[in-house]
């Protein structure tokens, strides 16, 4: 399957990658990449560690800067614009960081409300406090807003860090590599919130991972990051009957 003929339509896309080079020193981690995200859409990106996944979706949220390409997000090259206006696309954007990257100092309640205060969102104390009460119910952990991280499961955490991406109501969430660490059940369990908060926020997510039963579950689409670049693409059941070995290695 030639990755050329399965670009979509870039007019619907709310996000577009195109050309995307990074390196680190001599290693091309990205290399002439290309991808579109639909607006609603769930697509997977699919590669083995260290492939270059985890750089692609901090390039997209201004963390990496890459040496070439553009990426652009709701129509804006995030790649040259300014602070102000990378700022503002970031309220837009959910991040759900691998290691959860809640502050172990605050309290589930001041780890909610720290992006509102970062972005400036001008809310009462009680519109506050429902945002961050709605959230917590999204994930069903209202009774944790009081706790600190440490009192918290890994799986409890990880739910934490998904409501504190919900706080701001982003139209995208990236997801890097939501269920490495935890047990299949609660794996499981992640992988069913995912699905939960797309359907019910109509997000567009971009979900990295090599947890196969969480990409069966989640994708509607699987961008194979092969060599740097987008190999091909397609659904898992397309991608699952490939009989290119580059492609099959993933779902023996």
């Amino acid at each position: 399957m030639d990755i050329r003929e399965n670009i979509a339509n870039t007019n619907d896309a709310v996000i577009s990658i195109r050309g995307l080079c990074k390196a680190f020193g001599s290693n091309k981690v990205l290399d002439d990449f290309n991808m579109n995200l639909q607006k609603g859409q769930s697509k997977v990106v699919l590669g083995r560690s260290g492939s270059g996944k985890s750089v692609l979706i901090k390039c997209i949220i201004g963390l990496l800067t890459p040496e070439a390409g553009a990426i652009n997000v709701f129509g804006q090259n995030v790649l040259n614009i300014s602070q102000e206006e990378l700022d503002e696309i970031r309220v837009k954007i959910g991040f759900l960081f691998q290691s959860n990257a809640l502050y172990d100092s605050m309290t589930v309640r001041e780890n909610l409300e720290f992006p509102m205060r970062r972005h400036s969102i001008r809310l009462s104390e009680k519109e506050a406090n429902e945002r961050v009460v709605e959230a917590l119910k999204n994930v069903g952990l209202e009774h944790t807003i009081d706790m600190m991280p440490s009192e918290l499961s890994g799986g409890m955490k990880k739910r934490i860090a998904l409501a504190r991406t919900l706080i701001l109501k982003p139209d995208i969430i990236l997801y890097d590599e939501p269920t490495t660490g935890l047990d299949p059940i609660t794996g499981r369990e992640i992988t069913t919130l995912i699905k939960e908060i797309q359907h019910k926020y109509q997000t567009s997510s971009i979900i990295i991972s090599h947890d196969m039963k969480c990409v069966k579950n989640t994708a509607d689409s699987i961008a194979l990051l092969l060599n740097g670049k987008c190999y091909t693409e397609g659904t898992y059941s397309e991608l699952a009957m490939s009989d290119d070995p580059n492609v099959k290695q993933f779902f023996e």
